[in-house]
Protein backbone atom coordinates (compact mmCIF):
# COMPACT_ATOMS: atom_id res chain seq x y z
CA UNK A 1 0.00 0.00 0.00
CA UNK A 2 1.22 3.49 -0.81
CA UNK A 3 0.92 5.84 2.14
CA UNK A 4 0.22 9.03 0.21
CA UNK A 5 -0.20 11.89 2.63
CA UNK A 6 -0.50 15.49 1.55
CA UNK A 7 2.17 17.77 2.89
CA UNK A 8 0.89 20.03 5.68
CA UNK A 9 -0.18 23.46 4.54
CA UNK A 10 2.10 26.00 6.21
CA UNK A 11 -0.81 28.28 7.08
CA UNK A 12 -2.49 25.53 9.11
CA UNK A 13 0.06 25.97 11.84
CA UNK A 14 -1.32 23.54 14.38
CA UNK A 15 -3.70 21.68 12.13
CA UNK A 16 -1.21 19.32 10.61
CA UNK A 17 -3.89 16.62 10.70
CA UNK A 18 -4.64 17.76 7.13
CA UNK A 19 -2.25 15.28 5.46
CA UNK A 20 -3.78 12.31 7.25
CA UNK A 21 -7.30 13.63 6.90
CA UNK A 22 -7.12 14.13 3.16
CA UNK A 23 -5.32 10.84 2.74
CA UNK A 24 -8.08 8.94 4.48
CA UNK A 25 -10.90 10.80 2.78
CA UNK A 26 -9.66 11.23 -0.76
CA UNK A 27 -7.07 8.53 -1.35
CA UNK A 28 -9.39 5.58 -0.98
CA UNK A 29 -7.45 3.50 -3.45
CA UNK A 30 -4.51 3.62 -1.06
CA UNK A 31 -6.63 1.88 1.56
CA UNK A 32 -6.69 -1.36 -0.39
CA UNK A 33 -4.92 -3.51 2.18
CA UNK A 34 -4.21 -6.83 0.58
CA UNK A 35 -3.73 -8.61 3.87
CA UNK A 36 -5.75 -6.34 6.16
CA UNK A 37 -9.23 -5.96 4.71
CA UNK A 38 -10.82 -6.23 8.15
CA UNK A 39 -9.03 -3.02 9.18
CA UNK A 40 -10.82 -0.89 6.59
CA UNK A 41 -13.92 -0.14 8.76
CA UNK A 42 -11.62 0.99 11.58
CA UNK A 43 -9.71 3.24 9.21
CA UNK A 44 -12.98 4.79 8.11
CA UNK A 45 -13.89 5.52 11.73
CA UNK A 46 -10.42 7.01 12.26
CA UNK A 47 -11.07 9.33 9.31
CA UNK A 48 -14.38 10.40 10.87
CA UNK A 49 -12.69 11.31 14.16
CA UNK A 50 -9.94 13.22 12.40
CA UNK A 51 -12.51 15.22 10.46
CA UNK A 52 -13.78 16.41 13.88
CA UNK A 53 -10.25 17.06 15.23
CA UNK A 54 -10.75 14.19 17.70
CA UNK A 55 -7.14 13.02 17.91
CA UNK A 56 -7.34 10.90 21.04
CA UNK A 57 -10.34 8.97 19.77
CA UNK A 58 -8.67 8.35 16.41
CA UNK A 59 -5.46 7.10 18.05
CA UNK A 60 -7.35 4.85 20.46
CA UNK A 61 -8.99 3.04 17.54
CA UNK A 62 -5.66 1.58 16.45
CA UNK A 63 -5.85 -0.63 19.55
CA UNK A 64 -8.99 -2.24 18.13
CA UNK A 65 -7.18 -3.52 15.04
CA UNK A 66 -6.12 -7.14 15.31
CA UNK A 67 -2.47 -7.53 16.44
CA UNK A 68 -1.42 -9.23 13.24
CA UNK A 69 -2.83 -6.46 11.06
CA UNK A 70 -1.64 -3.65 13.31
CA UNK A 71 1.97 -4.84 13.05
CA UNK A 72 1.99 -4.39 9.29
CA UNK A 73 4.18 -1.52 8.10
CA UNK A 74 1.22 0.10 6.35
CA UNK A 75 -0.91 0.32 9.48
CA UNK A 76 2.03 1.37 11.66
CA UNK A 77 2.91 4.19 9.28
CA UNK A 78 -0.67 5.38 9.26
CA UNK A 79 -0.65 5.34 13.06
CA UNK A 80 2.58 7.35 13.04
CA UNK A 81 0.97 9.90 10.74
CA UNK A 82 -2.03 10.28 13.05
CA UNK A 83 0.25 10.62 16.09
CA UNK A 84 2.17 13.35 14.26
CA UNK A 85 -1.08 15.12 13.44
CA UNK A 86 -1.86 15.09 17.17
CA UNK A 87 1.53 16.62 17.94
CA UNK A 88 2.90 13.42 19.48
CA UNK A 89 6.08 13.55 17.45
CA UNK A 90 8.32 11.40 19.61
CA UNK A 91 5.92 8.45 19.43
CA UNK A 92 5.43 8.94 15.71
CA UNK A 93 9.16 9.16 15.09
CA UNK A 94 9.82 6.00 17.12
CA UNK A 95 7.42 4.03 14.92
CA UNK A 96 8.96 5.30 11.69
CA UNK A 97 12.52 4.72 12.83
CA UNK A 98 11.70 1.15 13.87
CA UNK A 99 10.28 0.45 10.42
CA UNK A 100 13.22 2.12 8.68
CA UNK A 101 15.69 -0.04 10.59
CA UNK A 102 13.95 -3.19 9.35
CA UNK A 103 13.12 -1.82 5.90
CA UNK A 104 15.69 0.84 4.96
CA UNK A 105 14.28 1.13 1.44
CA UNK A 106 10.67 1.61 2.53
CA UNK A 107 9.86 4.83 0.68
CA UNK A 108 6.52 5.22 2.46
CA UNK A 109 8.38 5.32 5.78
CA UNK A 110 10.76 7.96 4.42
CA UNK A 111 7.82 10.07 3.28
CA UNK A 112 6.08 9.83 6.66
CA UNK A 113 9.40 10.76 8.27
CA UNK A 114 9.56 13.85 6.06
CA UNK A 115 5.98 14.74 7.05
CA UNK A 116 6.82 14.46 10.75
CA UNK A 117 9.93 16.59 10.35
CA UNK A 118 7.92 19.20 8.46
CA UNK A 119 5.21 19.31 11.12
CA UNK A 120 7.91 20.18 13.68
CA UNK A 121 9.33 22.94 11.48
CA UNK A 122 12.55 21.01 10.89
CA UNK A 123 12.86 22.08 7.28
CA UNK A 124 16.40 20.88 6.66
CA UNK A 125 15.63 17.38 7.90
CA UNK A 126 12.40 17.33 5.91
CA UNK A 127 14.23 18.36 2.74
CA UNK A 128 16.93 15.74 3.25
CA UNK A 129 14.35 12.98 3.70
CA UNK A 130 12.44 14.05 0.58
CA UNK A 131 15.61 14.29 -1.49
CA UNK A 132 16.63 10.81 -0.35
CA UNK A 133 13.23 9.48 -1.35
CA UNK A 134 13.40 11.15 -4.76
CA UNK A 135 16.85 9.70 -5.37
CA UNK A 136 15.25 6.28 -4.84
CA UNK A 137 12.05 7.08 -6.76
CA UNK A 138 12.54 10.07 -9.10
CA UNK A 139 8.89 9.97 -10.17
CA UNK A 140 7.41 9.91 -6.67
CA UNK A 141 4.64 12.46 -7.11
CA UNK A 142 3.91 13.10 -3.43
CA UNK A 143 7.59 13.65 -2.62
CA UNK A 144 8.07 15.98 -5.59
CA UNK A 145 5.10 18.12 -4.59
CA UNK A 146 6.16 18.15 -0.94
CA UNK A 147 9.68 19.22 -1.89
CA UNK A 148 8.31 21.85 -4.26
CA UNK A 149 6.14 23.26 -1.47
CA UNK A 150 9.10 23.30 0.89
CA UNK A 151 11.25 25.18 -1.62
CA UNK A 152 8.38 27.58 -2.28
CA UNK A 153 8.03 28.39 1.41
CA UNK A 154 11.77 29.18 1.44
CA UNK A 155 11.38 31.38 -1.68
CA UNK A 156 13.62 29.01 -3.67
CA UNK A 157 11.46 29.47 -6.74
CA UNK A 158 13.65 27.74 -9.30
CA UNK A 159 14.00 24.61 -7.18
CA UNK A 160 10.26 24.59 -6.52
CA UNK A 161 9.49 24.96 -10.22
CA UNK A 162 11.73 22.00 -11.10
CA UNK A 163 9.70 19.70 -8.89
CA UNK A 164 6.28 21.02 -9.93
CA UNK A 165 7.17 20.78 -13.62
CA UNK A 166 8.44 17.23 -13.19
CA UNK A 167 5.04 16.20 -11.86
CA UNK A 168 3.04 18.23 -14.38
CA UNK A 169 4.99 16.74 -17.28
CA UNK A 170 3.97 13.25 -16.23
CA UNK A 171 0.56 14.14 -14.75
CA UNK A 172 -0.77 17.24 -16.56
CA UNK A 173 -3.92 17.31 -14.42
CA UNK A 174 -2.30 16.89 -11.02
CA UNK A 175 -4.07 19.68 -9.15
CA UNK A 176 -1.59 19.80 -6.27
CA UNK A 177 1.33 20.40 -8.64
CA UNK A 178 -0.70 22.89 -10.68
CA UNK A 179 -1.70 24.75 -7.54
CA UNK A 180 1.92 24.88 -6.39
CA UNK A 181 2.92 26.35 -9.74
CA UNK A 182 0.09 28.88 -9.54
CA UNK A 183 1.26 30.01 -6.09
CA UNK A 184 4.83 30.24 -7.38
CA UNK A 185 3.77 32.42 -10.31
CA UNK A 186 1.71 34.61 -7.99
CA UNK A 187 4.72 35.05 -5.72
CA UNK A 188 6.84 35.94 -8.76
CA UNK A 189 4.19 38.44 -9.91
CA UNK A 190 3.67 36.67 -13.22
CA UNK A 191 0.01 37.59 -13.01
CA UNK A 192 -1.36 36.34 -16.33
CA UNK A 193 0.29 32.93 -16.07
CA UNK A 194 -0.68 32.61 -12.41
CA UNK A 195 -4.33 33.22 -13.28
CA UNK A 196 -4.21 30.57 -16.00
CA UNK A 197 -2.94 27.99 -13.51
CA UNK A 198 -5.41 28.98 -10.78
CA UNK A 199 -8.28 28.75 -13.24
CA UNK A 200 -7.04 25.36 -14.43
CA UNK A 201 -6.97 23.98 -10.86
CA UNK A 202 -10.48 25.23 -10.10
CA UNK A 203 -11.79 23.83 -13.40
CA UNK A 204 -10.23 20.43 -12.74
CA UNK A 205 -11.28 20.31 -9.10
CA UNK A 206 -14.07 22.81 -8.39
CA UNK A 207 -14.67 21.25 -4.95
CA UNK A 208 -11.10 21.79 -3.73
CA UNK A 209 -11.35 24.45 -0.98
CA UNK A 210 -7.64 25.26 -1.08
CA UNK A 211 -7.83 26.02 -4.80
CA UNK A 212 -10.64 28.51 -4.16
CA UNK A 213 -8.93 30.20 -1.22
CA UNK A 214 -5.57 30.44 -3.03
CA UNK A 215 -7.19 31.95 -6.12
CA UNK A 216 -8.99 34.36 -3.82
CA UNK A 217 -5.64 35.57 -2.53
CA UNK A 218 -4.55 36.13 -6.10
CA UNK A 219 -7.72 38.14 -6.80
CA UNK A 220 -7.20 40.18 -3.62
CA UNK A 221 -3.65 41.12 -4.60
CA UNK A 222 -4.98 42.23 -7.96
CA UNK A 223 -7.71 44.32 -6.34
CA UNK A 224 -10.53 42.10 -7.65
CA UNK A 225 -12.34 41.93 -4.34
CA UNK A 226 -15.74 40.74 -5.54
CA UNK A 227 -14.17 37.77 -7.32
CA UNK A 228 -12.07 37.03 -4.25
CA UNK A 229 -15.15 37.05 -2.03
CA UNK A 230 -17.02 34.77 -4.43
CA UNK A 231 -14.21 32.22 -4.26
CA UNK A 232 -14.02 32.45 -0.49
CA UNK A 233 -17.78 32.05 -0.19
CA UNK A 234 -17.48 28.82 -2.15
CA UNK A 235 -14.49 27.73 -0.06
CA UNK A 236 -16.52 28.37 3.09
CA UNK A 237 -19.38 26.27 1.72
CA UNK A 238 -16.97 23.42 0.99
CA UNK A 239 -15.08 23.70 4.28
CA UNK A 240 -17.23 25.70 6.72
CA UNK A 241 -15.01 25.11 9.76
CA UNK A 242 -11.72 26.23 8.24
CA UNK A 243 -10.07 28.92 10.36
CA UNK A 244 -7.98 30.46 7.59
CA UNK A 245 -10.88 30.75 5.17
CA UNK A 246 -12.68 32.76 7.86
CA UNK A 247 -9.59 34.96 8.32
CA UNK A 248 -9.33 35.55 4.57
CA UNK A 249 -13.03 36.45 4.29
CA UNK A 250 -12.62 38.89 7.16
CA UNK A 251 -9.72 40.55 5.38
CA UNK A 252 -11.72 40.90 2.19
CA UNK A 253 -14.53 42.59 4.11
CA UNK A 254 -11.94 44.91 5.65
CA UNK A 255 -10.63 45.77 2.20
CA UNK A 256 -14.20 46.55 1.17
CA UNK A 257 -14.60 48.86 4.16
CA UNK A 258 -17.25 46.60 5.71
CA UNK A 259 -16.03 46.55 9.30
CA UNK A 260 -19.12 44.97 10.96
CA UNK A 261 -19.08 42.10 8.44
CA UNK A 262 -15.32 41.71 8.93
CA UNK A 263 -15.75 41.56 12.70
CA UNK A 264 -18.44 38.91 12.34
CA UNK A 265 -16.12 36.78 10.23
CA UNK A 266 -13.18 37.16 12.59
CA UNK A 267 -15.48 36.26 15.48
CA UNK A 268 -16.41 33.14 13.53
CA UNK A 269 -12.71 32.31 13.27
CA UNK A 270 -12.45 32.63 17.05
CA UNK A 271 -15.33 30.19 17.44
CA UNK A 272 -13.62 27.73 15.10
CA UNK A 273 -10.31 27.86 16.96
CA UNK A 274 -10.30 29.94 20.15
CA UNK A 275 -6.66 28.98 20.83
CA UNK A 276 -5.26 30.56 17.64
CA UNK A 277 -4.17 34.12 18.31
CA UNK A 278 -4.46 35.84 14.91
CA UNK A 279 -8.23 36.36 14.86
CA UNK A 280 -8.04 38.22 18.18
CA UNK A 281 -5.58 40.69 16.62
CA UNK A 282 -8.33 41.66 14.21
CA UNK A 283 -11.28 41.49 16.63
CA UNK A 284 -9.56 43.67 19.24
CA UNK A 285 -8.67 46.35 16.70
CA UNK A 286 -12.09 46.30 15.06
CA UNK A 287 -13.88 46.52 18.39
CA UNK A 288 -11.74 49.55 19.16
CA UNK A 289 -12.79 51.11 15.85
CA UNK A 290 -16.46 50.23 16.41
CA UNK A 291 -16.36 51.61 19.99
CA UNK A 292 -16.89 48.25 21.68
CA UNK A 293 -14.11 49.17 24.07
CA UNK A 294 -14.90 46.60 26.74
CA UNK A 295 -14.98 43.88 24.09
CA UNK A 296 -11.64 45.07 22.74
CA UNK A 297 -10.12 44.93 26.20
CA UNK A 298 -11.32 41.37 26.70
CA UNK A 299 -9.72 40.33 23.41
CA UNK A 300 -6.46 42.05 24.31
CA UNK A 301 -6.42 40.04 27.53
CA UNK A 302 -6.89 36.82 25.56
CA UNK A 303 -4.08 37.86 23.22
CA UNK A 304 -1.68 38.45 26.11
CA UNK A 305 -2.45 34.94 27.34
CA UNK A 306 -2.08 33.24 23.97
CA UNK A 307 0.95 35.22 22.82
CA UNK A 308 2.81 36.81 25.75
CA UNK A 309 5.53 37.95 23.33
CA UNK A 310 3.05 39.94 21.23
CA UNK A 311 3.70 43.35 22.77
CA UNK A 312 1.04 45.10 20.69
CA UNK A 313 -1.62 43.29 22.72
CA UNK A 314 -0.04 44.62 25.91
CA UNK A 315 -0.01 48.05 24.31
CA UNK A 316 -3.72 47.89 23.52
CA UNK A 317 -4.54 46.57 26.98
CA UNK A 318 -2.46 49.26 28.65
CA UNK A 319 -4.16 52.02 26.67
CA UNK A 320 -7.59 50.70 27.66
CA UNK A 321 -6.65 50.61 31.33
CA UNK A 322 -5.17 54.08 31.04
CA UNK A 323 -8.38 55.31 29.40
CA UNK A 324 -10.32 54.11 32.46
CA UNK A 325 -7.91 55.69 34.92
CA UNK A 326 -6.70 52.30 36.18
CA UNK A 327 -3.22 53.72 36.58
CA UNK A 328 -1.52 50.95 38.55
CA UNK A 329 -2.83 48.24 36.20
CA UNK A 330 -1.87 50.29 33.16
CA UNK A 331 1.63 50.87 34.59
CA UNK A 332 2.21 47.15 35.10
CA UNK A 333 0.93 46.40 31.60
CA UNK A 334 3.24 48.96 29.98
CA UNK A 335 6.16 47.78 32.09
CA UNK A 336 5.61 44.27 30.76
CA UNK A 337 5.39 45.64 27.21
CA UNK A 338 8.65 47.53 27.86
CA UNK A 339 10.30 44.29 28.99
CA UNK A 340 9.06 42.53 25.85
CA UNK A 341 10.05 45.35 23.49
CA UNK A 342 12.70 47.50 25.20
CA UNK A 343 13.41 49.52 22.06
CA UNK A 344 9.84 50.87 21.92
CA UNK A 345 10.39 53.99 23.99
CA UNK A 346 6.72 54.88 24.28
CA UNK A 347 6.02 51.89 26.54
CA UNK A 348 8.51 53.23 29.07
CA UNK A 349 7.12 56.75 28.76
CA UNK A 350 3.53 55.56 29.21
CA UNK A 351 4.59 53.44 32.18
CA UNK A 352 6.24 56.52 33.71
CA UNK A 353 3.11 58.64 33.18
CA UNK A 354 0.91 56.01 34.81
CA UNK A 355 3.40 55.68 37.66
CA UNK A 356 3.15 59.42 38.33
CA UNK A 357 -0.64 59.22 38.25
CA UNK A 358 -0.59 56.55 40.98
CA UNK A 359 0.99 59.15 43.24
CA UNK A 360 4.22 57.19 43.70
CA UNK A 361 6.59 59.93 42.58
CA UNK A 362 9.65 58.28 44.10
CA UNK A 363 9.12 55.08 42.11
CA UNK A 364 8.31 57.04 38.97
CA UNK A 365 11.42 59.17 39.34
CA UNK A 366 13.72 56.17 39.71
CA UNK A 367 12.17 54.46 36.69
CA UNK A 368 12.26 57.55 34.44
CA UNK A 369 15.89 58.25 35.35
CA UNK A 370 16.82 54.83 34.01
CA UNK A 371 14.30 54.73 31.14
CA UNK A 372 15.47 57.94 29.45
CA UNK A 373 18.68 56.11 28.52
CA UNK A 374 16.83 54.06 25.88
CA UNK A 375 16.55 57.12 23.60
CA UNK A 376 19.27 59.29 22.09
CA UNK A 377 20.47 62.00 24.42
CA UNK A 378 19.24 65.48 23.55
CA UNK A 379 16.63 64.09 21.14
CA UNK A 380 13.04 65.29 21.34
CA UNK A 381 12.07 62.02 22.99
CA UNK A 382 14.87 62.41 25.57
CA UNK A 383 13.67 65.88 26.50
CA UNK A 384 10.13 64.53 26.92
CA UNK A 385 11.40 61.88 29.34
CA UNK A 386 13.28 64.65 31.12
CA UNK A 387 10.13 66.78 31.34
CA UNK A 388 8.29 63.98 33.12
CA UNK A 389 11.29 63.25 35.32
CA UNK A 390 11.34 66.91 36.40
CA UNK A 391 7.61 66.63 37.10
CA UNK A 392 8.33 64.02 39.77
CA UNK A 393 10.45 66.60 41.65
CA UNK A 394 7.96 69.43 41.01
CA UNK A 395 10.26 71.25 38.61
CA UNK A 396 8.63 72.83 35.54
CA UNK A 397 11.45 74.81 33.95
CA UNK A 398 11.53 72.60 30.84
CA UNK A 399 8.00 73.40 29.63
CA UNK A 400 8.80 76.40 27.46
CA UNK A 401 11.82 74.68 25.96
CA UNK A 402 9.66 71.69 25.00
CA UNK A 403 7.03 73.94 23.42
CA UNK A 404 9.72 75.55 21.24
CA UNK A 405 11.19 72.18 20.28
CA UNK A 406 7.76 70.88 19.30
CA UNK A 407 7.09 73.93 17.16
CA UNK A 408 10.38 73.39 15.29
CA UNK A 409 10.07 69.61 14.79
CA UNK A 410 9.83 68.63 11.10
CA UNK A 411 9.02 64.91 11.52
CA UNK A 412 5.24 65.10 11.60
CA UNK A 413 4.69 61.64 13.08
CA UNK A 414 7.15 62.26 15.89
CA UNK A 415 5.66 65.71 16.39
CA UNK A 416 2.16 64.27 16.74
CA UNK A 417 3.35 61.71 19.24
CA UNK A 418 5.22 64.26 21.34
CA UNK A 419 2.23 66.63 21.26
CA UNK A 420 0.14 63.82 22.73
CA UNK A 421 2.64 63.42 25.57
CA UNK A 422 2.62 67.18 26.05
CA UNK A 423 -1.16 66.96 26.41
CA UNK A 424 -0.75 64.22 29.00
CA UNK A 425 1.85 66.32 30.80
CA UNK A 426 -0.56 69.25 31.13
CA UNK A 427 -3.37 66.86 32.07
CA UNK A 428 -1.21 65.48 34.87
CA UNK A 429 -0.70 69.04 36.06
CA UNK A 430 -4.47 69.62 35.90
CA UNK A 431 -4.06 72.32 33.24
CA UNK A 432 -7.13 71.28 31.24
CA UNK A 433 -7.03 74.13 28.76
CA UNK A 434 -3.54 73.36 27.53
CA UNK A 435 -4.17 69.61 27.69
CA UNK A 436 -7.25 70.03 25.48
CA UNK A 437 -5.37 72.28 23.10
CA UNK A 438 -2.67 69.67 22.47
CA UNK A 439 -5.18 66.83 22.18
CA UNK A 440 -6.93 68.79 19.43
CA UNK A 441 -3.62 69.55 17.71
CA UNK A 442 -2.83 65.82 17.64
CA UNK A 443 -6.24 65.16 16.13
CA UNK A 444 -5.73 67.81 13.45
CA UNK A 445 -2.45 66.18 12.42
CA UNK A 446 -4.44 63.01 11.60
CA UNK A 447 -1.61 60.54 12.26
CA UNK A 448 -3.80 57.50 12.85
CA UNK A 449 -0.98 54.97 12.65
CA UNK A 450 0.69 56.17 15.83
CA UNK A 451 -0.03 54.07 18.94
CA UNK A 452 -1.21 57.11 20.89
CA UNK A 453 -3.96 57.97 18.39
CA UNK A 454 -6.62 55.78 20.01
CA UNK A 455 -6.09 57.18 23.49
CA UNK A 456 -6.09 60.71 22.09
CA UNK A 457 -9.44 60.01 20.40
CA UNK A 458 -10.94 58.53 23.57
CA UNK A 459 -9.81 61.49 25.67
CA UNK A 460 -11.33 63.97 23.24
CA UNK A 461 -14.65 62.09 23.32
CA UNK A 462 -14.63 61.90 27.12
CA UNK A 463 -14.12 65.68 27.27
CA UNK A 464 -16.84 66.39 24.74
CA UNK A 465 -14.37 67.81 22.25
CA UNK A 466 -14.81 67.42 18.52
CA UNK A 467 -11.65 65.97 17.04
CA UNK A 468 -10.77 65.18 13.46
Amino acid sequence: MKVLLKVPCKRLKKAFLLPVFLFLLFCGKALVLAQANTAEPVLTRIAEHLSLFEFDEAIALFNTISPSERESSNIKLLEASVLSSAGRYAEAMAIVQAISEKEPNNTEAIFVLATIEGAQGRNRQQREALERLINMEPDNTAARIALGNLHLSARSLRAAAVNYRHVITKEPENTDALLGMARLLRLNQEWDDAEVFFDMVVRLNPDMPEARSERARFYRIRGRLNEALADLNEAKRLLPMDYWIAIDRGNIFLDMGLKPQALAEFNRAVEINPQEFLAYVFTSGLKDDLDDLDGAERDYIVLTRLRPDYHYALEGLGLHRMRNGRWAEARETFLEAHRRAPDEYHYALLAGICWIRTGDLTGARAFLRQAQNIVTRDSLEWHMFRLYYDLTVRTFVGENDMVIRLDQEQDLELKARMMFYMAMYYDTRANNNLANRYLLLVSEMDRRAIPEWRLNRWLLAARGLQGF
